[in-house]
């Protein structure tokens, strides 16, 4: 059995790529919903319709466990899916977010006052901040939307000198509330994590959705073995996509590195 990964895009090969760093070992698919993309502006339940297409494509490609690496997805359609779909479904398969392993961070940490930087969609559905609360009632929370932060990463554009009067213009709110940490609430963000420590004090601790996804789920995979004792470890990477246009190739390296972006062959899927 495969372990899955679900983003609404591309954007999300860079939780995968984390993922595969900490845990190498496991076969892996994942799937990217480009054709489709934004997810932002949709309703809710056609959210949850689109990722609950994409999580059954994935449980029919012999997948044990999903993580869905799209913040949207996360927010809105991860509970109903665990809640009705499993039940009626899989009952003995697993779908996990990107939410809570964050929130559950903050909590282990203690940080007190923390800044989320991340797109319009997610700072307006104030899922970050009700999750936080849930497991650290009394951190404070503070929300900036990054509108041109996601393009400007996909025209790989971050080494324009103008970036970094953009990354000010972002950061700089946050640090006037005297943040003590700082979430990259976008898949994308993972990409500029040493970018954005050069704009913030060194006592605050940079989150990124990625390494802290990666790290939790290698601990939940411990607590849980009667799932990993399921998955292969034949350390295969299957790539799909539901629209193989002509940028592909570039955000596959952009997102993936040098490192695991060679030989990487997208395929269609039809969800």
């Amino acid at each position: 059995m495969n372990i899955g990964v679900f983003d609404s895009g591309l954007g999300g090969l860079s939780v995968f790529r984390e993922i595969m760093t900490e845990l190498p070992q496991y076969n892996y698919i994942y799937l990217g919903d480009n054709a489709r993309v934004p997810y932002g502006g949709r309703s809710s339940d056609m959210i949850y319709q689109f990722t609950r297409d994409a999580v059954n494509f994935l449980f029919q490609n012999d997948c044990q466990l999903i993580i869905i690496a799209c913040n949207t997805s996360s927010a809105i359609a991860l509970q109903r899916l665990q809640q009705e779909y499993l039940p009626q479904n899989y009952r003995d398969r697993r779908i996990l977010g990107v939410l809570y392993p964050v929130a559950e961070h903050i909590a282990d940490e203690n940080i007190q006052r923390v800044g989320i930087m991340a797109t319009r969609a997610t700072v307006a559905s104030n899922r970050y901040p009700k999750q936080i609360k849930k497991l650290a009632p009394n951190t404070q929370i503070f929300q900036v939307a990054c509108p041109l932060l996601t393009p400007m990463i996909e025209e790989d554009e971050m080494e324009w000198e103008g970036f970094d009067l953009l990354l000010q213009r972002y950061i700089n709110p946050l640090l006037e509330r005297k943040i003590d940490g700082l979430i990259l609430g976008s898949t994308h963000y993972g990409l500029i994590t040493d970018r954005v420590k050069k704009h913030v004090p060194g006592s605050v601790k940079i989150i990124s959705q990625g390494e802290v996804t990666a790290k939790k789920l290698r601990k939940y995979l411990k607590r849980h073995p009667e799932i990993e004792m399921k998955l292969a470890k034949d350390s295969k990477r299957i790539y799909f996509a539901t629209d193989l246009n002509q940028r592909f190739e570039k955000l596959t390296k952009l997102f993936l590195g040098e490192r695991f972006s060679k030989g990487v062959t997208l395929h269609l899927a039809n969800i």
